[in-house]
């Protein structure tokens, strides 16, 4: 037995069928959509037309689709600055509960399991301008209706607020996992010698979990790049393109108009840019916490 597990063709039959699925439908898919970004093929046609660069050229050209790119940046923007540390308070105040935690878990995580075309018909009763919810409470201030989601200086907001919503208690959950993970005995020697519970949470707590607080700052990231679904739901880009995204651009030519060449170059591009801003994270902020760690 021992002397099979020193073959090296056996580790190679064990990941020989994940390595076979990482062909067929990551690395294959690439460089399908690599190629057909070089085309003007309109997804139904046998014939492609090469184009080399042009489909790229066009959209590089486009103001809507640098309006797209700005959208995914208020993602992004929005996910690090406010949803990542509303969901590491949630999450330090959950794992502080005596009683009920199960129930607090359950309620945080719900919205994740639900339908994005559920939440999106949801929050557009809400976001309502005659008898939604929002309107309502406003109202009892004075607060004149206002136009959520067709007016263009409230509706990408009220979209960021929906989607956080949705994925916040998700990675409430992950790192709530982190934090109960850390030994008690931590915790209980810090308030021995005096630390208050909020020097416990920031000078014990926090730079344990700094590593999944990453890994949810990257899923963030690239759900922010390959955001669509709620956007379709609610806005379907409008009110005049303020709330598209590249995703939401990319299915307007790839789909609806059957430029599928265009379209493939857009998808070629989001992964690009997911890739970018990923490296740059990693060099320049997940480093850098990991030396001051240190």
């Amino acid at each position: 037995m021992n002397k099979a597990l020193r073959n090296p063709l056996i580790y190679m039959l064990f990941i020989l069928p994940a390595f076979v699925l990482f062909l067929a439908f990551f690395i294959y898919p690439i460089f399908t959509a690599v190629n057909n970004s070089l085309t003007s093929w309109n997804g139904i046609s046998k014939h492609m037309t090469y184009i080399g660069l042009d489909n790229y050229v066009t959209a590089f050209k486009d103001i809507a689709f640098w309006k797209s790119v700005r959208n995914n940046l208020y993602f992004i923007l929005f996910s690090c600055t406010i949803q990542v540390p509303i969901i590491v308070t949630f999450s330090l105040l959950i794992a502080n509960v005596k009683r009920l935690k199960g129930l607090y878990k359950t309620a945080v995580f719900m919205p994740s399991i639900m339908s994005t075309a559920v939440i999106g018909i949801l929050w557009g009763f809400i976001y309502n301008p005659d008898f939604g919810l929002l309107n309502k409470f406003l109202g009892i201030f004075g607060v004149e209706p206002i136009y959520w989601l067709s007016d263009k200086k409230w509706a990408m907001l009220s979209i960021l607020i929906t989607n956080a919503w949705q994925w916040t208690g998700f990675y409430i959950i992950m790192v709530l996992a982190a934090i109960l993970s850390i030994p008690k005995e931590l915790d209980e020697a810090a308030a021995i010698d005096g630390a208050t519970g909020f020097q416990r949470s920031t000078k014990i707590t926090l730079p344990l979990i700094m590593p999944i607080i990453s890994v949810v700052i990257m899923l963030s990231v690239a759900g922010a790049m390959k955001a669509a679904d709620i956007i379709l739901v609610m806005t379907k880009g409008g009110p005049a393109g303020s709330t598209g995204v590249m995703a939401t651009y990319m299915i307007r030519y790839a789909i609806t108009s059957f430029k599928h060449g265009f379209g493939n170059s857009i998808a070629i591009l989001i992964f690009v840019f997911t890739m970018i801003i990923t490296v740059l994270y990693q060099f320049f902020i997940a480093r850098r916490s990991e030396r001051i760690d240190y």
